[in-house]
């Protein structure tokens, strides 16, 4: 068959009738159920930010979204399931601070790769740690505090959920940002290191705001410093640890959505339309706030630079603290 010039342009026409059918059809989401994938147990304040989320985007999406909880070897069982979930969209992962930036640096064998293997859609929320001291420690300020440890190094005791955790390495920066040497105990969660602080058994511990907002109110801990660039809504009193003298010292803890490297751009928009319109109604706002925590939300892009500047920043406060998992 000869190819002719009126031949090319009947294909040029076809292909390009074809086009907006195929733009139709990737935009066509989503097609089914979509699973929400969480790095950790149920119950938990991850847990609960991430089941508000799925509900709202459930609406929005006109499919049920499905919360999957997958916790373990911190968040990496679900990192890894997800990495590896077809590139469609219908698996996502609700991403933290810990399971995209500190991870790295934390496991000498990660199954995943935080760059690699993700596409980022947006963030959801940012919220911030707040340093609480038990009554019977004599410093009323982070000024008194750094100075009694100055005087008493290793003696201070401070508490966290384990090796990585988010009170842990809040903690690190504490001690590398002051320049002084407080000793490290982990436990296993958050809740028993809070019995022994309102025990008197250890000496501080860097904890949620939402967290200690009942027990600073009650006066079984002191409030010395929130971890945040900002003050807390929760604790407007309570001075950020910039405030009190510690130059650059920001623990900002995120928590986002992203799917499978390889998901079509007009999927990641589309979910990133849709999470920008839940995060700015007043309810979500005001849901956040209630926890401690401050609706955001980013481009793909903007996300991705953040995940790589967190990645950057907590290395060497990972390194320097000597924590390693496999």
């Amino acid at each position: 068959m000869k190819f002719t010039y009126s031949s090319a342009a009947a294909l040029t026409v076809a292909c390009l009738l074809a086009a907006p059918s195929l733009q139709a059809q990737e935009l066509a989401y989503p097609v089914k159920p979509v699973t929400l994938v969480i790095p950790f147990p149920a119950g938990g304040p991850t847990d609960n930010m991430a089941r508000v989320l799925a509900q709202k985007l459930s609406d929005r999406l006109g499919q049920s979204v499905i919360v999957d909880n997958r916790g373990g070897a911190g968040g990496g069982i679900a990192a890894e399931l997800v990495a590896r979930a077809p590139a469609d969209g219908h698996t996502l992962f609700f991403g933290t601070t810990g399971t995209m930036a500190i991870n790295p640096s934390l496991y000498k064998k990660l199954r995943y790769d935080p760059v690699r293997d993700f596409a980022p859609v947006s963030l959801m929320a940012t919220t911030m740690n707040v340093l609480v001291v038990s009554p019977q420690v004599p410093a009323k300020n982070l000024s008194e505090l750094i100075a009694l440890a100055k005087a008493k190094p290793d003696e201070l005791t401070y508490g966290s959920a384990g090796n990585g955790s988010s009170n842990h390495i809040s903690g690190e920066l504490f001690r590398n940002s002051a320049a002084i040497e407080i000793s490290h105990i982990p436990y296993k969660g958050s809740a028993p290191a809070l019995v022994d602080l309102l025990g008197g058994r250890l000496s501080m511990m860097f904890d949620t705001v939402a967290q200690q907002t009942k027990n600073i109110a009650a006066g079984k801990v002191v409030a010395l410093a929130v971890t945040g660039p900002n003050r807390s809504p929760l604790l407007p009193t309570v001075p950020t640890a910039q405030e009190a003298g510690i130059k650059d010292f920001d623990v900002t803890i995120w928590f986002g959505v992203l799917a499978p490297k390889g998901t079509p751009a007009p999927v990641i928009d589309r979910l990133q339309r849709e999470m920008a319109a839940v995060m700015a109604t007043e309810e979500m706002k005001k849901r956040m706030e209630a926890d401690g925590a401050e609706a955001r939300t980013t481009t793909p892009t903007e996300f991705a630079a953040l995940i790589k500047s967190d990645t950057a920043k907590w290395a060497p406060v990972v390194k320097n603290s000597g924590a390693s998992l496999d």
